[in-house]
Parts: structure tokens; sequence; C-alpha cells
């Protein structure tokens, strides 16, 4: 029994004397220097797309390349030439309330030039 609690305090002792590691760096420090988000686009939804369901968006520009829905908000998004445009539909029952496309136009958040695409691509 006393050589178990001999090797039991020599055990402590050694965990005692153990070295420490150095504290981890936050992830912070890690990354890097921040960068700036960019501007929100500007306020505006183009006409003729704003507003519509999805079985008029479907006839205006067909089938979407790719769908996602997050909670109540579903995301169309077309690919019309070397733009994207990106539909945002909410509500019930779901309408368009917000429309972007990539490139940004330079007044709005869509371009019509790519919307315009979109269309006679139809």
């Amino acid at each position: 029994m006393k050589k178990f609690l001999a090797g039991l305090m020599l055990s402590a002792l050694a965990a005692c004397a153990a070295p420490t590691r150095a504290p981890i760096a936050p992830a912070t420090a890690l990354v890097g220097p921040t960068v700036p988000l960019p501007p929100p686009p500007p306020k505006g939804e183009p006409p003729g797309f704003a507003g519509i369901d999805a079985a008029r968006l479907t006839a205006l520009a067909g089938t979407p390349t790719f769908t996602r829905k997050d909670g109540a908000t579903e995301m169309w998004r077309y690919d019309a030439g070397s733009c994207r445009v990106f539909f945002f539909f909410t509500g019930a029952p779901a309408k368009v309330q917000h429309i972007e496309t990539m490139p940004r136009g330079k007044t709005a958040a869509a371009d019509p030039e790519c919307l315009n695409v979109l269309s006679k691509r139809s």
C-alpha cells in the first residue's frame, strides 16, 4: 500500500513538473488583416420582374440553372451569357422581392443589360 501511495505522489509531482504549453493564438491572429465589406447595392428593383410569381418567371425566363431554399426565402439563379441573374422569392404566395446580377448594374443591384439577355434567351 505504501508503494502505491508513493507511486501516486510521484505521479502527481511529475504532472506538476511537466512543461506548460504555449497559449494558442486566437483565430483572428492567424487570418491576417481584415478586409472591409463592399458597399450594399443601391435600392430599387428593375421593372418587369419584381413582384411576379414563380410560374410567371418560368414563363419569361425558362427553367433556372440553380435553386436554393433557406427558410422562407428561395433563390433562383439563371446564367445569361456572361452574367448571372439571381431572383429572391419570399412571402405567401412567393413572389420575387429582390433581383441581383453579377456583375452588378451601375445604378442598381441588377444590370438591365443582363436582364435583357435573360429575356431574349427564352
